[in-house]
């Protein structure tokens, strides 16, 4: 019995192991869009404001201030 599931278990590891990588290699590629563009930044607070609050707050953990303010101040300007 113990031999019959050796090639399950290492299919269940291979699969939660992509899944991993795939998810770490999205959230990078989230973080470096919302890092490097304002705009979409912008599209982000509307769409999905939450994920925007938990980028706010590491950028302000690693010592980065005022992203949140600059972006607010674009944006209203933007509308008048």
């Amino acid at each position: 019995m113990a031999r019959t599931m050796e090639p399950l278990a290492k299919k269940i590891f291979k699969g939660v192991l992509v899944v991993e990588l795939v998810g770490v290699f999205g959230a990078y590629f989230l973080f470096n869009k919302m890092n490097t563009s304002q705009d979409f930044r912008q599209t982000m607070s509307k769409k999905f404001p939450f994920i925007l609050e938990v980028y706010y707050k590491s950028v302000e953990q690693s010592g980065m201030y005022g992203v949140r303010e600059q972006d607010q101040e674009k944006w209203l300007n933007s509308k008048n």
